[in-house]
């Protein structure tokens, strides 16, 4: 049995930090268990440019003074997309992609893609200068069942926008379904995927047993039995094409208990141990090294980590609520014992 597990400082490939008061809170969780950081560009006023992902970037640096971590920052695809600006995300050290939301499709996405083929210009340019594009992989139709919404964005959309860039580095974000699974695998070096911890730990049961639960909805939604265990079973395969990357979205108690009930998990607080938890439960503790601090790395051309974490085998008990403003946060798992702690070396 291993009891000590030291990696590299990992690295969330996903990660959801807002502004204002829950930014100083949240993004020094993250910043005491990752190196580094892709932040989303979905705030209330979107991230649309270098100039703004820099801003933003500055913004939260000064909330994690004093910590080991570096956010890499992602642009709001948006049809204003010129060469030159796309050449000054290629040359800027801060910014790693650009983030592509259909409209409508979750939190703070009304400025989002309404035609997905609009964006085929823009992802010529993207190909031929190597700047990732990062997918919230769902259509947003009202005719299409929720639990099918990623499935159907594939068939219709991401298979052939593979097909006509196959050069176009693709992240398909937070899968879910055994859909996402086997097209990221059949596809070629191209296509990576993120993978959060609440898609390996519950199926949609979890959204309405003992009554309906506000902080276990999140988009993509929790799916069936037989999606969860494939996105287990591709996250704890030592496939290169998946990696670590929370989603962790965090929202005031107040606007996930409420005619809203907005859509986001909040996992950052403990990310690290749950994911250890959830790897050792099933055997696969020797694969988290590479799932957190390797593949994702090398999939969007980054140097690993030479600071590293210490996993210990002890018990940890997760929060109930986290202070932030006048409100809390209720994070995965609160008030729940798991078998892991994480600490700096």
């Amino acid at each position: 049995m291993i009891n000590e597990l030291i990696i590299p400082k990992p690295d969330d490939m996903h990660l959801h930090l807002r502004e204002g008061g829950m930014l100083k809170v949240v993004s020094q969780h993250s910043a005491s268990q990752f190196g580094r950081a892709i932040v989303m560009p979905n705030l209330k006023k979107p991230v649309t440019n270098t100039e703004l992902a820099h801003e933003y970037y500055d913004d939260i640096k000064t909330h994690t003074k004093g910590y080991d971590f570096e956010p890499l920052m992602t642009i709001y695809f948006n049809e204003n997309l010129t060469l030159e600006e796309l050449k000054k995300i290629q040359a800027s050290s801060r910014v790693v992609g650009i983030k592509l939301y259909p409209k409508g499709v979750t939190t703070n996405s009304n400025m989002g893609v309404g035609s997905f083929e609009s964006g085929y210009k823009i992802f010529e340019m993207m190909e031929k200068l190597d700047v990732p594009l990062l997918i919230h992989g769902e259509v947003n139709d009202s005719k299409v069942d929720i639990f099918d919404r990623e499935k159907i964005f594939i068939e219709k959309y991401l298979i052939r926008a593979h097909k006509e860039f196959p050069n176009l580095r693709i992240v398909l974000e937070h899968i879910s379904t055994k859909d996402a699974t086997e097209f990221v695998r059949e596809s070629s070096s191209k296509i990576a995927a993120s993978i959060t911890p609440q898609h390996l730990l519950y199926n949609r049961n979890e959204l309405f047993l003992g009554g309906l639960k506000p902080h276990a909805f999140c988009l993509p939604v929790l799916k069936r039995e037989e999606h969860r265990v494939a996105v287990l079973d591709a996250a704890i395969s030592g496939n290169s094409k998946f990696f670590l990357g929370t989603d962790s979205a965090p929202h005031k108690r107040s606007e996930k208990e409420s005619n809203c009930g907005c859509a986001g998990i909040y996992s950052a607080l403990n990310a690290m141990e749950i994911y250890a938890e959830i790897f050792d439960r099933n055997n696969a503790i020797e694969k988290l090294e590479n799932f957190s601090s390797k593949f994702g790395a090398d999939f969007y051309k980054l140097s690993q980590s030479k600071n590293k974490i210490k996993l210990l085998r002890a018990n940890n008990k997760i929060p109930n609520n986290i202070k932030v403003d006048n409100d809390t946060i209720v994070p995965l798992m609160a008030g729940q014992e798991i078998g892991w702690n994480c600490c700096d070396i």
